[in-house]
């Protein structure tokens, strides 16, 4: 794939596996820390910081693998890192800000090797596009990726993605650019973040020209559209910086399978907010393992004042929800109302009334495991010019 926005990237250098160094002082249970080549960072070297572990129970089979991105504020975890190693995988966690974990939250310490600070490299825009955080950060990633490759106990052709924020923003524009992955999974992270986000003020702050060369080089708009593998973006319909719209726009672009899992007001953070989703395991599982897949939503409308989905699934649908704001305006603010939707199983089919002031809409289905996939929300303001 050559295509202007992923030749930003020497993809020949990062395919290659980076040299390694100790990361001495650093110990977690279970898991090993180390640095990792970067690339250059204003005419010098950069190392990486992150946590690798595996399953401590071996098996002659290689092991499947995940790549785990940090958000805003965060650093490389331990802890998610052990979470993917107990799920049977092994993992590797990195810290994407030129930081290692010492320190308190958003302000962890800075090393010697460090590369550029994050988050996002608004004020970084008229410095050499080798030189900004996003350039660094999608580097990093993919070195990670490399680097797990080479491990013998791992199999190369069963890794995955998975970022939390600004994470999820990375793995948005990784998707696009390292076809390697076997799939990636998005927590809160999109797209088109000039057109409805948190950052609308500090895009005016910038001025037009500079934000719109920001932009024009780091929305991952640009960058899904080249995204083949399949997806699973998870998020809630609260959140503030990347709202549900923005959203929408982002996971119409990829070619590949796409799954949704969106629920009310899910909590935006690290932890077990955006790391414990159990449909994040299941959906790995699914491309990793032999396991059940999530269901998938074959097709959904609007009949009049009934919202329908039909599904296909392999473990049962047990019920399903319709929920719905009577809002408009910011989607952080808006009030949410769950219903309980009617279940067909011979049908394969979800149905709901929908009340006759809502304003937006959507079906989750659940299944017998209590996980939970989406169909696309549909804003009835627009498609029927409800005011």
């Amino acid at each position: 794939m050559n295509t202007e926005k992923t030749m930003l990237w020497n993809l020949k250098t990062l395919l290659e596996t980076p040299k390694t160094y100790p990361a001495l002082g650093f110990e977690a249970q279970g898991i090993q820390s180390l640095f990792y080549e970067g690339l250059p960072w204003q005419d010098k070297p950069t190392r990486v910081f992150a946590w690798y572990g595996s399953p401590a129970i071996k098996t002659a089979e290689k092991l499947p693998a995940m790549v785990l991105v940090h958000g805003g504020g965060g650093t490389a975890f331990d802890d998610w890192v052990r979470l993917w190693n107990r799920r049977g995988y092994a993992a590797i966690a990195m810290d994407l800000c030129g930081s290692v974990p010492a320190g308190s939250y958003g302000n962890w310490s800075r090393h010697e090797f460090a590369g550029p600070p994050g988050w996002g490299g608004f004020e970084q825009i008229d410095w050499p596009i080798e030189h900004q955080w996003t350039y660094h950060a999608v580097s990093d990633v993919i070195l990670a990726h490399s680097l797990l490759r080479s491990f013998p106990e791992v199999d190369s052709h069963r890794i995955g993605v998975t970022g939390i924020s600004w994470g999820g923003y990375v793995t948005c524009i990784v998707s696009g650019i390292d076809l390697r992955f076997q799939f990636a999974v998005p927590v809160y992270g999109c797209g088109f973040l000039g057109d409805n986000s948190c950052w609308l003020p500090t895009f005016k702050e910038m001025g037009e020209q500079r934000s719109e060369k920001w932009l024009g080089l780091w929305d991952p708009s640009h960058y899904l559209r080249y995204t083949t593998m399949p997806m699973l973006w998870v998020t809630g319909t609260n959140d503030s910086a990347y709202p549900l719209d923005s959203l929408q726009k982002s996971y119409r672009l990829p070619t590949g399978q796409r799954t949704l899992c969106i629920r009310v007001r899910m909590p935006h953070g690290h932890g077990g907010a955006g790391e414990n989703p159990e449909e994040i395991h299941a959906f790995a599982n699914s491309f990793l393992k032999t396991s059940v897949s999530l269901a998938k939503v074959t097709a959904q409308g609007i009949d009049g004042n009934h919202i329908w989905a039909t599904f296909a699934s392999a473990a049962p649908i047990v019920k399903a929800e319709l929920n719905f704001t009577k809002d408009l305006g910011k989607w952080e603010l808006r009030e949410w109302f769950t219903e309980t939707a009617s279940v067909n199983t011979s049908a394969n089919k979800v149905t709901a009334v929908l009340p006759s002031d809502a304003k937006v809409c959507y079906l989750n289905l659940i299944d017998e495991r209590n996980l939970v996939v989406s169909t696309e929300h549909v804003e009835l303001s627009k498609t029927f010019g409800v005011s």
